[in-house]
């Protein structure tokens, strides 16, 4: 019988890559833990995958973010976990506020955000990058977006971790972790409860959520419940995946000195480097689905309702696709689209996040000569779902 791979285990949380290797070799389709879950590591399999959404429902979210002991997850309610038609409807409503021109409009604010991040940062002494730049830059972004005080961003954090992986790494016999986690989702439904109650008192704003407020859905407008659910999910996309490919970036120019300093010489690189950052450490890791009928896959039949976990780390990382792949390569073709999804549940914020990813590496080269790892070793986040690092410090030496 061959090995269970438990994606979970502290060797694995630290670095995947070598067990995701293992699993596109000896068994591309195969049961893992926890729960087991049908891992699916290969690039194709995992293109096929997320290409069909009538055989492999996007349910499987809910199963992961909402497992029964919590009581609801406002992000297992989003659109994210819609499949067709309910999730087209609700798709085009924010789609045209993360189109090309919204960004242009938007980049002369995030330029300024992170300028002042990078002026804040502390000059030839250790400091750990992931709150006072990979965490308060894209936090300012989506408060600006959603007309929220930025004051509040350890708050949103948090609870982006825990709504985007950090219940599933809850034991069945953690009581008292399953209460902490059922504390906080009841504090973002309260949270952004009373953000649109304020707002109904108030004339409708100009920014996303004034928008979202004033839109009608086939003639309704969208309910308190609906609402929270765009919110909590633009929160969890607009954060999560910009603070991890931030701090990725970091821990890639801390590794690669020589890479910092072609970048210093030549900014232009900068988008290249962002998409193998994004190939080579993809903030987020694995998406669940859930089988609808018996389907095969890469020759292993699976049944219906089953539980998939496609590995969109593993993916990226495939030989066949990408040659050398544990190797970061600045030439390497790109962009990367693979680590923002696929199909309908393509990352609507993907523009976002590069423009973010661009500027604030951007002011940071202005700002520094060169940067080294501070005296405390990093430690990565230890979730199912994303990757990045949870605390890395770093010594900046001005420019």
């Amino acid at each position: 019988m061959s090995e269970r791979f438990n994606l979970l285990s502290p060797e694995v949380r630290a670095n995947p890559y070598p067990t995701y290797a293992r699993m596109r070799r000896e068994t591309p389709v195969c049961q893992v833990d926890p729960g087991g879950m049908w891992a699916v590591s290969r690039h194709d399999d995992v293109l096929r995958v997320l290409k069909d959404p009538q055989r492999f429902s996007s349910q499987g979210f809910r199963n992961v973010t909402n497992p029964p002991w919590l009581g609801g997850n406002p992000f297992a309610d989003s659109m994210l976990v819609m499949d067709p038609p309910h999730h087209g409807r609700l798709r085009v409503l924010v789609q045209k506020a993360f189109g090309a021109a919204a960004m242009a409009r938007l980049e002369p604010r995030v330029r300024e955000l992170c300028r002042q991040a990078v002026a804040d940062l502390p000059r030839g002494r250790p400091v750990d990058m992931m709150q006072p730049f990979a965490l308060r830059i894209p936090a300012a972004v989506i408060s600006e977006l959603l007309g929220l005080d930025p004051q509040h961003s350890p708050r949103l954090k948090h609870w982006a971790d825990l709504l985007t992986g950090g219940v599933s790494t809850v034991r069945p016999e953690e009581e008292e972790r399953k209460q902490r986690a059922r504390d906080a989702v009841a504090e973002v439904r309260a949270w952004f409860g009373d953000v649109l109650d304020a707002r109904a008192r108030e004339p409708a704003g100009t920014d996303l959520l004034g928008e979202l407020r004033q839109a009608r859905v086939e003639g309704e407008a969208l309910t308190k419940d609906e609402l929270i659910a765009f919110m909590v999910l633009l929160l969890v996309g607009g954060i999560e995946t910009v603070v991890h490919l931030l701090g990725s970036s970091l821990v890639v120019l801390r590794e690669h000195p020589e890479v910092w300093a072609q970048l210093r010489a030549d900014r232009s690189r900068i988008p290249a480097f962002l998409e193998e950052v994004l190939r080579y450490e993809p903030p987020l890791q694995a998406a669940p689905r859930l089988t609808t009928e018996d389907v095969e896959v890469g020759g292993v039949k699976l049944p219906k309702g089953a539980s998939v976990l496609v590995l969109l780390g593993s993916a990226t990382r495939d030989e066949a696709h990408f040659p050398d792949g544990d190797r970061f390569n600045l030439s390497r073709p790109g962009p990367q689209n693979l680590p923002f999804g696929h199909g309908i549940h393509f990352c609507l914020g993907a523009q976002l996040a590069r423009m973010e990813g661009r500027l604030a590496l951007e002011a940071l080269l202005d700002a520094f000569s060169h940067l080294e790892s501070g005296p405390e070793p990093m430690t990565w986040h230890r979730t199912l779902l994303v990757r990045g690092p949870a605390t890395l410090p770093l010594v900046l030496n001005p420019a």
